[in-house]
């Protein structure tokens, strides 16, 4: 066999690879950009079966080639003995026009107010507290509203003790840090002026 021969070979196999790895970039897009259970995003061993077991350095570069468009890829992990979940997520924070995304502005208070007063109470508050400190605020009805569809969209879950925690959407989505710094450093040039 030529030399020419050998390498229109080698250049054939390493497009067959790129080729391969661009359809597992593909496939581990679908799974973390489309719903396809109640939850956004793929698990880990979901990802494992879909694009195989270097799946994290398929995610990886997923997450580059979305960087270019203002995205990145999120791992958050449930638990100890549950798997990690990845989702797509928006990179960085939002533009003030955007920053609604169809919420209404006391629902957005209401999700501050209440992951507030959980990360508080370290990570755990009971219901029947949370919500009278949002009926403060906003009407029962709505406190009601909120705080279940809080649950049912994955930023707070609750327990059969009726204590509420945070759950993977606002550990995803929320960078809680800079939240109650956010609401520290108001509250400190509040009592400032």
């Amino acid at each position: 066999m030529s030399e020419e021969n050998e390498e229109d070979m080698n250049e054939g196999v390493e497009e067959e690879r790129i080729e391969e790895i661009r359809d597992r970039i593909k496939r581990a897009a679908q799974l973390l950009l489309f719903k396809h259970h109640r939850q956004p995003g793929a698990k880990s061993w979901e990802l494992k079966k879909a694009v195989g077991k270097k799946y994290p350095e398929i995610v990886k570069m997923l997450d580059q080639e979305l960087g270019k468009i203002g995205l990145t890829v999120k791992e958050v992990k449930d638990g100890e003995e549950s798997p990690t979940r990845y989702y797509a997520t928006m990179k960085g924070h939002p533009q003030l026009s955007d920053r609604t995304f169809g919420w209404r502005i006391d629902d957005m208070a209401a999700l501050v107010m209440t992951l507030s007063y959980i990360q508080s109470k370290r990570g755990k508050a009971p219901r029947g507290e949370v919500e009278d400190i949002l009926r403060e605020k906003l009407p029962k009805w709505r406190v009601d509203y909120n705080l279940n569809r809080f649950i049912k969209q994955g930023y707070i879950s609750e327990d059969d003790e009726n204590i509420l925690y945070i759950d993977w959407r606002t550990r995803a989505e929320i960078d809680q840090k800079e939240l109650l710094g956010q609401l520290l450093g108001k509250e400190s040039e509040m009592s400032e002026s």
